[in-house]
């Protein structure tokens, strides 16, 4: 006998119509596939019947069980003809509906034999298994077990997702707190940096204070001058002191506002940032930044000399940025290059001049801002790190290692770059690009 593909699709449909019998608890079409020689093997002990009988009336005292409350899914049937007989395989999982839910119970193993004869094609062997059987003695199916499975699972997803709950409370928690040491990171790194101007805004403080006082005296002594020649009725004389007093007052009021002008910048710089951008002096701003850093250091290091060089461009004009947060970043680059040449002069080369530049440059697209030096410059292994936060070539205690990381986090909040370029043991160059649509 051969498995043609009538002979196929005859059998299938007489396995498909004993499984539906079975799984629908109609124990009278389930009969009439059985040979009277069939014998049947299931999982548990009990399930081991010599006769076509005693497996009938099994499945008769057990059917209410499966009726309607049981589906195989994820099937594989195989089919094999040895010796006149008919062999199937059936691998399967199966579900059943308990509690208004179906539920995964098992992997299920079906092998069955059948004989073609006269009477049709009949099973005389069938072989059910499932490597983690839940049924008990006298059951088909253990739904006492499977509930207590279920409802074990539900309590462990209910455990599970309490701790999931306390574990993101606690990430929340740290979160918070990693937000506020940040905050309080980024204060210190502003302080620390107003600190590096502190020396510088003294000194340019003290400029126009000088010329406020000289020019404060010089016209005490000009009104005396005129209140002797009130006396003589000298009015020429008079006229022409007059004249003086009055340059005066407007140079000690141009220095007045001078000093004003850089007290309200450190207070700016200072101060938290509202991030509201508005037309802003860049030239002016690298121009201050400038000097202030230059004698913020030499305040500290009597003997530190170097070169500065500026390059604006005044085709910029003015550009919409927040002044507080790109006056850090320009304040950053400028320090950062001062320290740079110090360290290399410590070295004492024969011939070595320090050197700081800052360039502004109007490219069409964008508008360039560059900070150099002619110090060492920076190995590559460094450059790969040089934004990260936290790093630092800096000895401990000189530098928290945020300075390039906020100032790399400003420009791309500004829609720009910021990039460098160095060749070690000649110098660095930072350049910051910004784009066009934020020029006023």
């Amino acid at each position: 006998m051969k498995l043609s593909k009538e002979l196929k699709s005859e059998v299938m449909q007489v396995y498909d119509t004993w499984w539906h019998s079975y799984l629908n608890g109609d124990v009278k079409t389930y009969d009439s596939f059985l040979d009277e020689n069939y014998r049947f093997v299931g999982s548990t002990d009990a399930e081991n019947y010599l006769d076509r009988l005693d497996t009938t009336k099994f499945f008769e005292a057990t059917a209410y069980q499966l009726a309607g409350k049981a589906q195989l899914r994820n099937r594989t049937v195989n089919l094999e003809i040895i010796n006149e007989l008919i062999f199937i395989t059936d691998l399967a999982d199966a579900y059943f509906l308990y509690d208004a839910e179906w539920s995964y119970y098992s992997k299920f193993r079906f092998t069955s034999v059948i004989k073609k004869s006269e009477a049709g094609l009949k099973f005389i062997y069938q072989h059910f298994s499932a490597p983690d059987s839940k049924a008990g003695e006298g059951e088909t199916i253990g739904f006492e077990k499977v509930a207590n499975e279920n409802i074990e699972l539900r309590d462990a997803i209910k455990r599970r997702t309490i701790d999931l709950e306390n574990k993101n409370r606690e990430l929340e928690a740290t979160m918070n707190e990693l937000k506020a040491t940040q905050a309080q990171l980024i204060q210190s790194e502003k302080m620390a940096s107003l600190g590096e101007l502190t020396a510088g805004i003294a000194h340019e403080i003290q400029n126009p204070l000088n010329f406020v006082n000289n020019f404060s005296e010089l016209n005490t002594e000009l009104l005396s001058e005129l209140e002797d020649e009130i006396e003589k009725g000298n009015t020429a004389e008079m006229k022409a002191l007059t004249d003086d007093i009055k340059a005066n007052e407007q140079k000690i009021n141009h220095h007045g506002k001078r000093a004003d002008a850089i007290v309200k910048g450190m207070l700016q710089h200072s101060r938290t940032s509202s991030g509201v951008k508005e037309p802003t002096d860049i030239n002016a701003l690298a121009d201050e930044y400038l000097r202030l850093a230059y004698h913020g250091l030499r305040a500290k290091d009597k003997s530190f000399n170097a070169t500065m060089k500026t390059d604006f461009d005044e085709n910029i004009g003015n550009v919409n940025v927040v002044p507080q947060d790109t006056g850090r970043v320009i304040l950053n680059l400028i320090t950062n290059a001062f320290y740079a040449v110090n360290e290399k002069k410590k070295q004492n080369k024969q011939g070595y001049e320090p050197t700081v530049s800052v360039s502004t440059k109007n490219a069409g697209e964008k508008i360039e801002i560059r900070v150099s030096d002619n110090g060492n410059g920076i190995t590559q292994k460094v450059v790969d790190k040089i934004f990260q936060p936290f790093f630092t070539t800096k000895p401990t205690g000189e530098g928290t290692g945020l300075g390039l990381s906020m100032s790399y986090d400003i420009i791309k909040s500004h829609g720009g770059e910021i990039k460098v370029e160095t060749k070690e043991g000649e110098g660095a160059e930072f350049l910051i690009l910004l784009p066009v649509s934020v020029k006023n």
